[in-house]
């Protein structure tokens, strides 16, 4: 569903910047569109190369995500708690963490890709995104310290709420059309 959606808006972007009131614009080619599909489905296909460990990774939130998250991940003045909640989903104040809340660990990765640290997006290495993904996996609970995540292991872990949302059951939304791993 994600990849379709994403490719559908490309798409009507390009149609969109083909604007013939005022002749700007033109359709992106394959490998802009190429370029810009960058999400990571739960199976992981698109995942780059690159590995990553929680020992690897303590330095990094130390200095790149503390400030932010908190020295354990359970939060600051400005952001919610990344670690902890486990078994509040179901009371009145749930607390929505990686570890409580999201359903799967190529997600971590994907935003940490895309989003992380807030200051300066997109800049760390793919080993630094491996290694950021198993240090707050790991604050979680749901890996060992010295665990390595890579494009194999990573969509193999099976997170605490995976089984917690409901599907889709409208008929019109299928599976999300797979991408080859370039």
């Amino acid at each position: 569903m994600y990849k379709a959606l994403s490719l559908v808006l490309l798409l009507a972007a390009g149609v969109a910047a083909q604007s013939p009131k005022y002749k700007v614009g033109r359709a992106p080619t394959d490998d802009e569109i190429k370029a810009w599909d960058i999400s990571i489905p739960p199976d992981g296909t698109g995942l780059p190369e690159g590995k990553g460990s929680a020992v690897e990774g303590k330095a990094l939130y130390e200095s790149r995500c503390q400030k932010c998250h908190g020295a354990k991940g359970e939060g600051g003045d400005y952001e919610q708690p990344i670690a902890g909640g486990k078994d509040t989903l179901k009371t009145p104040k749930p607390i929505k963490s990686v570890g409580s809340y999201w359903p799967y660990a190529t997600t971590v990765w994907d935003y940490i890709n895309r989003a992380m640290p807030f200051d300066r997006p997109e800049t760390l290495t793919h080993d630094q995104v491996y290694s950021a993904v198993a240090y707050v996996l790991y604050l979680n609970g749901i890996i060992g310290e010295k665990d390595v995540l890579d494009a194999k292991s990573l969509p193999q872990i099976k997170m605490p709420n995976r089984d917690g949302f409901v599907k889709d059951p409208r008929p019109d939304v299928g599976a999300p059309a797979k991408k080859k791993r370039s």
